[in-house]
């Protein structure tokens, strides 16, 4: 952590084709060694994919997915004498949305055997539902922060 000053925040690119901050900064989580265009194509492709097989608009249906991944509560490593406990925090809007994403994409590389565009129009389409391995992800960040409330008070 720095001491001296704290760093700027940066603005969010906006995207090529929607012009929307939150596809901006999906597509910079996406890319990989610094390859914007085929992380848009990834991307542009998963959301053509949701257009033609829900006939709904695509940002709409992105924003309700990673609000169905976003992660309320998390927990945090605390160290109180000679102990550590794992200290349930709430998560600030900026951190949920980096959370969703993360899981999103880690979820759609992790299928194996499909091309990546349709792996992310997949993952995106179980989350819409409520379903997928990223919701299960959030659901057990949150088992985990209930089943540790009783360290609440060690909170900083």
């Amino acid at each position: 952590m720095a001491r001296r000053r704290s760093a700027v925040k940066r603005p969010v690119q906006r995207d090529v084709r929607y012009g929307s901050p939150l596809i901006g900064r999906f597509v910079s989580h996406m890319m990989i060694s610094g390859k914007k265009s085929t992380a848009q194509n990834i991307i542009y492709s998963a959301l053509d994919q949701i257009h033609a097989e829900t006939n709904e608009e695509p940002l709409a249906y992105v924003e309700r997915a990673l609000d169905n991944i976003r992660p309320r509560l998390e927990v945090k490593s605390r160290r109180v004498g000679g102990a550590t406990y794992q200290v349930p925090v709430e998560v600030s809007d900026e951190r949920q949305l980096s959370l969703a994403l993360r899981w999103l994409i880690q979820y759609s590389r992790a299928r194996k055997g499909v091309p990546m565009g349709q792996a992310l129009a997949m993952e995106l389409m179980d989350a819409y539902k409520n379903q997928g391995s990223a919701v299960k992800k959030r659901e057990d960040t949150f088992k985990m922060a209930q089943a540790n409330r009783a360290f609440a008070h060690y909170r900083w």
